[in-house]
């Protein structure tokens, strides 16, 4: 049985209370292991042992502190198969889309933030001779970072790696669902050489561990990834104590597709950004509107391709769809189908469990679900399901489309298929999103911002918007003469 410890102050130590939470493999339902039950104790234990550290780390030339951060990022390259084989086992991802997507980005953030640590520059204004100004950043202190449990090792070293680049300490707390390679990263933070306390990871759930980071007064910023409802706890929570807030949450992303598109790549494309890690990344393009004139040739092609995903076992090369992330969320799933068909939509592909044999026979597996007919405005398409099902809706106008593609509460992000030039501008100027991909998806430039609208989230992250997140800008003003 595989125990899981935190990581404070440069050593694997178990919880403070000796209790653990029960660790389950999604594409079995069958328990492999243990993660701690982290509280307070823990935490403090986490924040004290990053104010140590947080002297010597700030004062490490930025040169120096990338060095570090990109011999993480070789380590995490060397180890990638046992990564990834964690990552499909704790999460129920299929193992290829861990090898090729989550672990090498895993990587590439530690890379990407320990090479920009040398080159964020600050900004210097003469006013005509009588005086300089000139911004100094300073690292925040002790931080907090958050992540989900939807893209474990990705997400958890997209917040890290911009922190600890910048010369802050973290204090770390992965899902509970999903901490394996947390765990496993915590092993080789030792071989790259980052100080004991600079690193700190504090496993548990949100109510206990999380809720004690969040409340802690010497933590001075959170960044967090996750539900809505959460992140409205957190800025409830952490807004009276005055602490820097990063919020990245949920998204019910349009997708936009026009008659003079590329029909077969946005088919294509469609297919996996609907269905793409079962459906369960914030980014999924979950309302797909289609052009009148075009609607049945996509609805068709889509559907063929719809069914030829393969639902099976996470492990085998064969697999599009692997198992969702738990029992609990699985009939969270199913309750919206069922929803679905009350609110009046026909079922056009998928919509059951699957039940697989052998090793997989007690998994959380879902058929890829396709639903039309529903209106614009009902729940199915304005609440977030987080899952392998989408809509098809046509259209007749761009007016039309715009209006339904803003109409949620929601504005992570957008994918709009159309060769017009014209038109991908002026639309993408009008969506209510943080980022709007046009004839692509899932097309990712680190140094760009990332983040969302209304209630997908506050801040940006990526790029300099995350160095200066995790600082404190200061001018100094020095008169002449």
């Amino acid at each position: 049985m595989l125990q899981l410890q935190n990581f404070i102050g440069g050593q694997l130590v178990p919880p403070a209370a000796d209790r653990y939470l029960p660790l389950l493999e999604p594409a079995t339902g069958q328990v492999f292991g243990q993660v701690p039950d982290s509280d307070a104790a823990d935490v403090e234990a986490a924040v004290q042992a990053a104010e140590a550290a947080l002297p010597a780390w700030r004062a490490l030339p930025a040169e120096e502190r990338g060095r570090r951060l990109v011999r993480l990022a070789g380590l995490i390259e060397e180890n990638l198969e046992p990564l990834a084989r964690a990552e499909s086992q704790d999460n129920g991802k299929p193992l290829r889309l861990a090898r090729t997507l989550d672990i090498p980005r895993a990587a590439s953030n530690f890379a990407f933030f320990g090479t920009a640590a040398g080159h964020f520059a600050t900004e210097a204004h003469v006013q005509d001779g009588v005086a300089v100004n000139y911004t100094v950043r300073h690292p925040l202190g002790v931080v907090a970072c958050i992540s989900p449990w939807n893209l474990p090792l990705y997400l958890f070293t997209w917040k890290i790696a911009p922190a600890l680049a910048v010369g802050c300490c973290v204090v770390a707390k992965p899902s509970e669902l999903t901490p394996y390679t947390a765990f496993l990263l915590s092993e080789l933070v030792q071989q790259a050489g980052l100080p004991a306390g600079v690193l700190n990871i504090v496993h548990g759930t949100g109510p206990r561990a999380g809720q004690a980071l969040v409340e802690h007064p010497g933590i001075r910023a959170i960044s967090f990834t996750g539900g809505t409802a959460t992140g409205a706890h957190i800025a409830r929570t952490a807004a009276p104590q005055f602490k820097k807030l990063s919020l990245e949450l949920g998204g019910k992303n349009p997708n936009l597709i026009f008659a003079d598109c590329d029909l077969a790549d946005a088919v294509r494309t469609s297919v996996r950004s609907s269905f793409a890690n079962q459906g369960q990344i914030c980014l999924c393009g979950s309302r797909i509107f289609v052009e009148r004139s075009i609607y049945e040739a996509f609805k068709t092609e889509f559907l063929a391709q719809v069914a030829a995903l393969t639902v099976g076992d996470p492990l085998e090369e064969a697999t599009h769809q692997g198992a969702l992330v738990s029992e609990a969320h699985l009939q969270k799933v199913l309750r919206y189908i069922e929803l679905a068909h009350e609110e009046g939509g026909r079922l056009l592909a998928g919509g059951q469990r699957v039940y697989l044999p052998g090793r997989c026979a007690g998994g959380y597996f879902l058929q890829p679900t396709v639903f039309e007919g529903l209106s614009p405005d009902c729940r199915v398409n304005q609440e977030e399901i987080f899952g392998p099902v989408v809509t098809l809706t046509p259209f007749d106008t761009e007016a039309e489309v715009l209006a339904w593609a803003n109409g949620t509460d929601y504005g992570l992000s957008a994918t709009l298929w159309t060769r017009d030039l014209h038109r991908a501008h002026r639309l993408a100027h009008q969506l209510h999103a943080g980022v709007v991909w046009v004839n692509t998806w899932l097309h990712r430039d680190l140094r760009t911002p990332f983040g969302g609208m209304k209630n997908s989230g506050v801040g940006r992250e990526g790029g300099l918007e995350a160095l200066r997140f995790f600082t404190e800008a200061q001018n100094v003003c020095l008169k002449l003469g």
